[in-house]
């Protein structure tokens, strides 16, 4: 919970005790109860914004009022007459409850934060609204419409940056309904999402501690978007990485175009691997296409703010399921991807790993969850699925390249989603925190190995102890050849 939400529920809760089991509650004792609570909801609503989360916890502050009112228009005699013990034990047990509803639900679906960078930049981020006048866009009906797709972009900002703190989310509203529809829960679940706030300063100075930095590409899962690895992303540009991550418009939670216009998800055969092989393909070309469109920043930004800034001989990428498979796929066709990170992505897309492996600095990420329903499952066509995808990871371990599985994990520990409630944390029984810890250290030393030579520091720790399991088979917990 948030600070005043924290005093505000603390206040009200022990204001609800007094009013139960003061003896003598006078009028201007109930009138200074009243006055400290909505105080307190005034100040939380102005500061942190209103939601109804609070709506038991607001309830309460009205109570005192509530209290004057029935002995204007009762008896004095009435009013004075002692409550029985029967009577006070059900109204304590109905307040305790209530106090426990009020407590509860900004708990369980909280504005969460996340946890500061460790870095020593700052974060600064923009947003940009990219067409591609060269490839129609196939997921509308429109005849001539044109692929674009909304960027944002987090850079090292300069340390004295001030400015407007970007939201987690813009048009939250959208977004909500957006996580109804795939999720197929209530909208009002995801409207917490409104009021989250990172760690980045709007259109802020780019630091000036380095001459470049090097660029990062993200790429979502299916049905998720630009910002949902967000705990990721802040600890990597805190760093020193410039990190460009793009909603894969259609197939993303919702793009918001900078005219207003909303690009919706849009239901696809998810289920096909003949379909998400092709599909991959034109995300694939989004990639490409943004990877375009910031060579063109790094050497001619109209805001002077990326020109000569951005490290383009040192650019890697990384995404999550389907952005994982993307970022894959990416290492396998650009030459400018130098090195890519793959986050419990399926290897969808054209290509397959060569027998003799990728020839570049590689690493895949999984969840022991995942590798443990590809082999145990008893659905048979997810076991035809298996069978038919297993084997491209065959040759994942190769020729250098990295497989890291963390135990205790789910598909979506990777992404931003589990913050949404400790409930669905725990039901799902990630310590999700823990895992983020996990990715950020692994996966920035990764980077830093390959795109900023820097001598290893976690892995150092496992390969020194896993030398004898080279080139072993799926059972190893994490692959190593040392890269040439």
């Amino acid at each position: 919970m948030r600070s005043f939400e924290i005093l505000f529920i603390i206040f009200n809760v022990l204001l609800l005790g007094w009013l139960i089991f003061a003896r003598n509650k006078s009028l201007r004792g109930l009138l200074i109860g009243f006055g400290i609570s909505a105080i307190f909801m005034l100040t939380h609503g102005l500061v942190e914004g209103i939601r109804w989360q609070m709506i038991p916890a607001y309830a309460m502050t009205f109570i005192p009022i509530a209290i004057l009112t029935i002995r204007h228009y009762l008896k004095p005699k009435e009013v004075k007459k002692k409550a029985s013990p029967v009577r006070l034990v059900l109204i304590t047990t109905l307040a305790a409850l209530y106090s426990i509803i009020a407590v509860a639900l900004p708990l369980l679906l909280p504005v969460f934060t996340f946890d500061k960078p460790t870095g020593p930049y700052k974060i600064g981020t923009v947003t940009y609204d990219w067409k591609d006048e060269q490839r129609e866009e196939t997921l509308t009906p429109e005849i001539g419409d044109k692929r674009e797709l909304m960027v944002q972009i987090w850079y090292p900002a300069d340390s004295t940056a001030k400015g407007n703190v970007a939201p987690y989310i813009p048009n939250a509203d959208v977004f909500a309904e957006g996580y109804s529809k795939i999720l197929n829960l209530p909208k009002l679940l995801f409207s917490t999402f409104g009021y989250v706030k990172t760690h980045a300063i709007e259109n802020a100075e780019i630091s000036n501690q380095e001459p470049a930095y090097p660029v990062l590409l993200f790429s979502h899962g299916f049905s998720g978007h630009k910002n949902q690895n967000t705990f990721q992303i802040e600890q990597l540009v805190s760093q020193g990485y410039i990190v460009v991550g793009m909603d894969h418009s259609y197939s993303s939670t919702a793009s918001i175009f900078s005219d207003g216009r909303v690009a919706n998800y849009m239901p696809q055969d998810t289920n096909s691997i003949a379909y998400l092989d092709k599909a991959n393909e034109g995300w694939v070309e989004d990639a490409k296409f943004v990877l375009d469109q910031v060579e063109k920043l790094a050497k001619n930004d109209p805001d002077h703010r990326f020109s000569g800034r951005m490290d383009m001989q040192n650019v890697g990428m990384f995404g999550h399921s389907f952005g994982g498979a993307t970022s894959t796929q990416m290492l396998m066709t650009d030459s400018r991807i130098k090195v890519a990170l793959n986050m419990d992505g399926v290897l969808y897309g054209k290509l397959r790993v060569p027998a003799d492996g990728l020839k570049k600095p590689f690493m895949m990420m999984s969840a022991d969850d995942s590798l443990r329903d590809a082999r145990n499952s008893s659905d048979k066509e997810f076991i035809k699925f298996v069978e038919e995808t297993l084997p491209r990871y065959e040759h994942v371990p190769v020729g250098g390249n990295y497989w890291m599985k963390i135990n205790n994990m789910k598909h979506m520990g990777f992404s931003d989603l589990y913050l949404f409630s400790p409930l669905y944390e725990k039901m799902e029984g990630v310590d999700i925190r823990k895992a983020y810890r996990l990715i950020n250290d692994y996966s920035l030393d990764f980077f830093d190995h390959y795109l900023k030579q820097q001598p290893f520091s976690y892995w150092s720790k496992i390969l020194a102890t896993i030398q004898s399991l080279r080139c072993r088979k799926a059972e190893t917990e994490v692959y190593d050849t040392e890269y040439e």
